[in-house]
């Protein structure tokens, strides 16, 4: 059996590089992408990084650098990443099957099985091949464990001399060491800024340090997640490839509304909305939920703030939007209060067995007749919905209102997932 070995594709700020792909005049400027509501930095360039624009940046507060700077600024077009990151995911499967998706911008491959004489000089490959069929830059990490994947990824990335590629795979114990130690505690996978202070005040301060750390210490300071650090910092690996979705445990959707409202419609739309969406999800994870919850709340920077949460039990568990979307309004009925100014909603499912593991019972409280029924309409509903766009069918309760939109007035166009938004290539 082949040891493990692991290559990490990391894409290089990933928001930005999905709008300079259509925009090649922003190549080299100053660009950052905003949050839901055109509110906080969310992406970065290298540029802006380089004026010290920290990220998670409330817009407001740097307006004054971002005029000064000229620095283009765009609300987050989340359809056109979602595009642009599948076509990566299907570039790199044709690499190797075993790929496992761990978010928008990164995979990992595993490498195992593949014939590699220069692991640096593959990687660097891999760099040119992304960058000429799909337009990105990226970066590659190569190691036998997922953690030194992503300590090579940040070394490909802040090395130039890398050239985008770093491999621990065939270097000496001393090369590994002084690597290991140019990577900020905070920088190592796991650790970030929550929980790099605890290490550091075990005088814990850069990856190589972590490695040499007692493991049994590790795991009483960051439960069994630190032995197990400790342990892919030294080679042994601890976390798998999955190359399946991890079986969700619950489904949220929330939102700061694009601006405050009174009115309940408003409301209902928004949780309409979100149980859109998370009904769908429900149905393409094959499974169906028994507990829903929802909550309001007004604006908590602001005198009076509150907070409503309300939840129930399906007896049968379901995924049929129509039924949730009714249950979600019934429960907003119990805790709306006229007079009130709204700011933020959400939804969450839980307590989810599998699609087909729904059950008859002595009392006839299941009707299977009415389940497969109910089944086949909302499979034609998704069908409609994937052929002609995700809001092609949708229940008018969704349409009651729209002061739950994220305020994106400034989005690149969809560019490549509608008709209308297509790019246009002037020829003189």
């Amino acid at each position: 059996m082949n040891k493990p070995l692991f290559a990490l594709i990391d894409c290089n700020n990933f928001f930005v590089s999905c709008e300079r792909l259509f925009r090649p005049d922003l190549e080299g400027k100053p660009v950052v992408v905003l949050s839901n509501n055109d509110g906080c930095a969310v992406a970065r360039s290298n540029e802006v990084k380089a004026l010290g624009i920290p990220m998670g940046a409330p817009a407001f507060k740097y307006r004054k650098l971002f005029i000064k700077h000229k620095i283009q600024k765009f609300s987050a077009n989340f359809e056109l990443y979602g595009d642009i990151s599948r076509r990566i995911t299907s570039l790199l499967t044709t690499i190797t099957p075993n790929i496992e998706v761990y978010s928008v911008d990164e995979s990992f491959l595993d490498l195992s099985g593949l014939q590699i004489d220069n692991y640096e000089t593959w990687g660097r490959e891999l760099c040119k091949i992304v960058q000429k069929w799909v337009g990105v830059p990226v970066s590659v990490g190569i190691a036998p464990t997922k953690t030194l994947a992503k300590a090579a990824v940040h070394l490909a990335k802040k090395e130039p001399e890398n050239q985008g590629a770093f491999a621990f795979q065939g270097r000496t114990l001393e090369s590994q060491k002084i690597a290991l130690g140019a990577i900020p505690i905070g920088d190592v996978w796991g650790v970030g800024r929550r929980l790099a202070p605890k290490l550091k005040a075990e005088g814990i301060m850069n990856a190589y340090d972590y490695s040499q750390m007692n493991p049994r210490h590790a795991q009483e300071l960051l439960s069994i997640r630190g032995r197990q650090s400790v342990a892919e910092l030294n080679g042994l690996s601890c976390f798998p490839l999955e190359r399946e979705e991890r079986v969700r445990k619950s489904i949220a959707r929330t939102r700061t509304f694009g601006h405050d409202t009174p009115h309940i419609e408003d409301l209902q739309a928004a949780l309409a909305n979100f149980m859109h969406a998370a009904a769908f999800r429900l149905r393409t994870s094959n499974l169906r939920a028994h507990n829903m919850s929802i909550f309001v709340t007004t604006n908590r920077f602001k005198p009076g703030y509150q907070y409503w949460n309300r939840q129930t039990y399906f007896e049968i568990a379901t995924a049929d939007t129509g039924q949730l979307i009714k249950a979600a309004v019934d429960l907003l009925d119990t805790c709306y209060r006229p007079g009130n100014s709204y700011h933020r909603a959400g939804i969450q499912l839980w307590n989810f067995i599998p699609e087909n593991a729904l059950q008859t019972d002595i009392f006839g409280t299941v009707n299977p007749k009415k389940e497969n029924k109910k089944a086949r309409r909302l499979r034609n509903i998704d069908a409609v919905n994937e052929r002609y766009g995700k809001r092609t069918l949708r229940y008018a309760t969704e349409l009651l209102g729209t002061s739950h939109e994220s305020k994106r007035n400034i989005r690149s166009p969809l560019y490549v997932s509608n008709w209308n938004e297509l790019p246009l290539v002037k020829h003189r």
